[in-house]
């Protein structure tokens, strides 16, 4: 089915994202919210995208108010009844998402497809509410939408292959890369991120290193930006909810750092409040919050001044990585593009399973089963990575690991 229109609900920055992006690829897009002011909203963000491309001197004011034309707001669902797909980008609230599901499902026509931006939710309990479960998908953007190019497709247990297949064309026709998952909590990226991200709060609340030292150590190892930094970014209670759903779902291996709930409860939520693990408010004070929540915290765990690593943060995300294969989430050479395209690992390394190839599989197993007889079920290795370990599959010294490896002619 080719897609000739779009509507997105929720007029947040995500909201407002998406639509640029539609628009920037020559299709109306319906933006809608509960009022006209939220509504507006979602046209304000895509106008500030487009300006700032103006500022570069990426596109000519002309050409912006041609695109922000194809740009329109709704207050009720009338305004769909000629959209081909609605992308849902409301709150993570999992009730709310079912509230909006219903009433797509009863307002959209039978053949518009119904796709949620969420990053970690059910796309089958999302189906469940609606009268066509065939046409509910996962499609999960990243953020900032109109910069990160990687699109993660989740299909529902009842979302048909023609879905997923119309998703991953109109992914394309955005100039995006479409990866697609297979449902599970986190989805791909962000549960292998989360690993990384989790063990980076561990790593601090040890006093293995400060904030800076592991943000430092990790963009030197060629990550765009250290994990701290994206946290408050992205913000400390996103990365909370993602971390109990994780929880949850994985148990010990993703048992969050008590530190990421301590700092969230505290109303330092990163960029968006001024104030996260790191201060932004320009306020010039001596700020020794992190320094007390720390050593409250090593008085409760009785843990402190562990070793810090390169290897100590990236283990964990080589391991879930690996495990999301073995699950048949999502295939090798897609987790790593995946990885690649949504969280910037370094494009030299190739993704996570390419660099543990040209470690050597033996011993990422080792420093696996070193770290887990200290810190435990977090670096509890994958069992696909024993097996080929034991196979004698080593990664590129073997021309075997997760990828084969030929000799250049």
């Amino acid at each position: 089915m080719y897609i000739y229109k779009a509507g997105v609900v929720g007029a947040g920055s995500m909201g407002g994202g998406i639509a640029q992006v539609i628009s920037y690829s020559g299709l109306p897009v319906v933006i809608k919210d509960i009022d006209e002011e939220r509504a507006k909203t979602g046209v304000e963000a895509a106008r500030k995208i487009y300006q700032s491309r103006i500022d570069k001197g990426k596109m000519t004011s002309d050409e912006m108010v041609k695109k922000m034309a194809l740009i329109s707001i709704a207050i009720d669902y009338k305004d769909f009844s000629d959209v081909d797909i609605v992308i849902e980008a409301v709150p993570e609230n999992i009730e709310m998402k079912k509230k909006v599901f219903k009433e797509l499902g009863e307002s959209c026509p039978e053949t518009t497809i119904l796709a949620s931006n969420t990053s970690a939710l059910s796309i089958s309990e999302l189906g469940s509410v609606t009268n066509k479960p065939d046409k509910v998908v996962g499609m999960h953007f990243f953020n900032p939408a109109h910069v990160m190019k990687l699109i993660e497709v989740i299909p529902g247990l009842q979302t048909s292959d023609e879905t997923v297949d119309d998703v991953v064309s109109f992914s394309e026709s955005l100039r995006k890369i479409p990866v697609r998952v297979n449902e599970c909590a986190g989805f791909l990226v962000n549960r292998i991120l989360m690993s990384y991200i989790n063990e980076a709060f561990y790593a601090m609340q040890e006093s293995a290193a400060s904030a800076k030292e592991i943000d430092e150590a990790m963009v030197s190892f060629g990550m765009p930006m250290g994990p701290f930094t994206l946290v408050d970014m992205l913000g400390l209670d996103v990365a909370d909810s993602v971390a109990d759903i994780l929880y949850k779902s994985y148990g010990e291996r993703m048992k969050p750092a008590a530190l990421i709930k301590k700092i969230t409860a505290s109303g330092r939520l990163g960029t968006k409040s001024g104030k996260g693990i790191y201060d932004y408010s320009n306020e010039g004070k001596d700020d020794c919050f992190l320094e007390n929540i720390i050593k409250e915290t090593q008085k409760e765990t009785g843990i402190s001044n562990t070793e810090f690593s390169v290897h100590r943060l990236l283990l964990p995300m080589i391991n879930e990585a690996a495990i999301s294969f073995q699950e048949e989430v999502s295939s090798l050479s897609d987790i790593d593009i995946a990885m690649l395209a949504g969280t910037g690992f370094p494009q030299d390394k190739g993704g996570p399973l390419h660099y543990a190839d040209a470690q050597g599989l033996d011993n990422i197993l080792k420093e696996m089963e070193k770290f887990s007889s200290i810190f435990g079920q977090r670096f509890w290795p994958a069992p696909i990575l024993k097996r080929y370990v034991t196979a004698g599959w080593l990664g590129a010294k073997t021309k075997k690991g997760f990828f084969d490896y030929f000799e250049s002619a």
